[in-house]
C-alpha cells in the first residue's frame, strides 16, 4: 500500500525539489534581464563613476577640510566627482529624459526622412515579397502552377527596382541615422549573405556522398566534418593569415597565377570594405558548412527510393527530381538548420573579431564595416557605457524575440509537436 503525501507538507517536498532549479533560473535569467532593463535607463557611463560620496557635499556647497582629507585618503574619486564639468560627473542615477539612452541609440531612425527611406527600401523588395506570397498561395492549391521563374523574375525586377528609385541612397541615409541601423543593417545583410551559401554548399556535397558510385564515401565523410570539429578561434586565427596582405596565402596564390601585381588589402581597406565583408563570409562557410552537409545527407538517406524510381518511369529528369521530391522532402529537416544556424550567424562574436577586430573603418565616429551586433555591444561594455549598452540589449532582445515568433510562425517547424 502506497504512502500519499497531502497537505502542506506535500506543498514543501515539491518547493524543495524545485527551488534550486527556479533560484538558478533567476538567478541567471530572470535578474540579470531586469537588471540590463533597469542599467538602460540610468547614467552608468564613463564618465559618472559610482562613488561612496554621500553626506561629504550637498549641490553647490564646497566640502569641508576634513572631508577632502578623507575623499584623498579613501576615495580620490570623490574630488573628481565634486569638481567635474558640468555633464560629465555625479552619481548613477536615472537618465533625464528616462529614455535619453534609447534615444542615442537610435537617432534619428524615427524621423521623416528615415521613414521614407524605409519606404524606398521596402519599394525594392517589393518584387520578392510578392514572389513569397504568390509561393506561397500557389503551394496551398490542389493543382498548383509551376513556377521555376518565379524567383529569378522577381529578383531582376528587383534589381530594376533598387536602381531606379535609389535604393543604396535610402540605405546610406538610413545609416547616417545613427550606430543602430549601421550596425543591424550589417549584421542581418551578413545573415543573407551566409545562409544561401550553408545550404548550397551542404547540399551539393550531401548529394556527391549519398551517391552509391563514390568510392571511398566514409573517408571523405571524416575528411568533411573537420572544419565544424576544429576549435573556432584555431580556425579563425588560420584564415586572418590566409586573407593578410602580401604575406597572406591568399595573396601570393592570386599574385603566382599572375592575377595581381600585389593581392588586395582583404581585411582593412576602408576604400573596399566589401572585401573584408566576404572574408568574413567565407570563414564562416568554411566553418559551418559540414553541419548542413549532415543534417542533409542524414535526410536523403530516409527518403525511399521507390519514390524516385516510380518517377523514372515517368520520364522525370534529373532537375524534376530534385524540385519535386528531394527539396520538399528535406524541408522538415532542413528548416530547423536554417533557424539555428541564422541565429548562430546573428550572434557571430569571436570569428570575426579575431579576424577583422569590426574593421575596416566606415569613419570617424561610426562602428567598423563588420562591427555586427555583438561586437558593438562589446565594445560598448569596453568604453564602460553601461547604460547604452543596456538600450542596446534591450532592443536586440525585442526584435530577436519578434524575429523567433515569425520564423516559427512561417516555417512552422514545430507545428507537428503541438499537433
Amino acid at each position: 500500500m502506497g504512502v500519499s503525501i497531502r497537505g502542506p507538507r506535500k506543498f514543501f517536498v515539491i518547493f524543495f525539489f524545485l527551488a534550486p532549479t527556479v533560484i538558478a533560473i533567476f538567478g541567471l535569467s530572470i535578474y540579470p534581464i531586469f537588471y540590463n532593463v533597469y542599467a538602460s535607463f540610468t547614467t552608468r557611463t564613463t564618465f559618472r563613476p559610482k562613488t561612496n560620496c554621500e553626506g561629504l557635499a550637498v549641490d553647490g556647497v564646497e566640502p569641508t577640510a576634513f572631508a577632502t582629507a578623507i575623499t584623498n585618503v579613501m576615495e580620490p574619486s570623490c574630488w573628481s566627482v565634486f569638481n567635474a564639468p558640468e555633464g560629465r560627473g555625479g552619481f548613477y542615477g536615472f537618465a533625464e529624459p528616462l529614455v535619453d539612452n534609447y534615444q542615442r541609440l537610435l537617432g534619428e531612425l524615427f524621423s521623416l526622412e528615415a521613414f521614407l527611406s524605409f519606404g524606398v527600401l521596402l519599394v525594392g523588395l517589393s518584387p520578392l515579397m510578392v514572389a513569397y506570397g504568390l509561393r506561397r498561395y500557389w503551394g496551398r492549391q490542389v493543382s498548383a502552377p509551376r513556377t521555376p521563374w518565379l524567383y529569378p523574375a522577381a529578383f531582376l525586377l528587383a534589381v530594376v527596382f533598387w536602381n531606379l528609385f535609389n535604393v543604396s541612397g535610402a540605405i546610406g541615409r538610413l545609416e547616417d541615422s545613427g550606430d543602430f541601423f549601421f550596425v543591424m543593417y550589417r549584421t542581418v545583410l551578413y545573415v543573407i549573405a551566409c545562409i544561401p551559401f550553408f545550404f548550397v554548399v551542404g547540399l551539393t556535397l550531401a548529394l556527391i556522398l549519398n551517391n552509391d558510385h563514390i568510392k571511398g564515401r566514409g573517408v571523405w565523410r571524416a575528411v568533411l566534418i573537420l572544419p565544424w570539429a576544429v576549435q573556432s578561434y584555431i580556425a579563425a586565427l588560420v584564415w586572418q593569415f590566409f586573407f593578410r596582405g602580401e604575406v597572406g596565402t591568399i595573396n601570393q596564390f592570386l599574385v603566382a597565377l599572375g592575377l595581381f601585381e600585389r593581392g588586395p588589402t582583404w581585411l582593412g581597406d576602408p576604400q573596399r570594405p566589401y572585401l573584408a565583408f566576404i572574408a568574413v563570409v567565407v570563414i564562416n562557410l568554411w566553418m559551418t558548412y559540414p553541419f548542413f552537409t549532415v543534417i542533409i545527407l542524414g535526410a536523403l538517406q530516409a527518403i525511399p527510393t521507390d519514390q524516385y524510381e516510380a518517377a523514372d518511369v515517368d520520364g522525370a529528369t534529373w532537375w524534376d527530381k530534385l524540385s519535386l521530391i528531394t527539396l520538399p522532402t528535406l524541408r522538415p529537416a532542413v528548416l530547423p538548420a536554417v533557424v539555428l544556424s541564422s541565429i548562430t550567424t546573428f550572434q557571430m562574436f569571436n570569428t570575426v573579431w579575431l579576424v577583422t577586430n569590426g574593421g575596416p573603418s566606415a569613419g570617424a565616429g561610426k562602428p567598423g564595416n563588420t562591427e555586427f551586433v555583438m561586437l558593438h555591444a562589446y565594445k560598448l561594455f569596453q568604453d564602460q557605457n553601461y547604460g547604452r549598452m543596456g538600450a542596446f540589449a534591450v532592443v536586440i532582445f525585442v526584435l530577436l524575440f519578434l524575429a523567433t515568433l515569425l520564423s516559427l510562425r512561417v516555417t512552422r517547424i514545430t507545428q507537428g509537436v503541438y499537433e
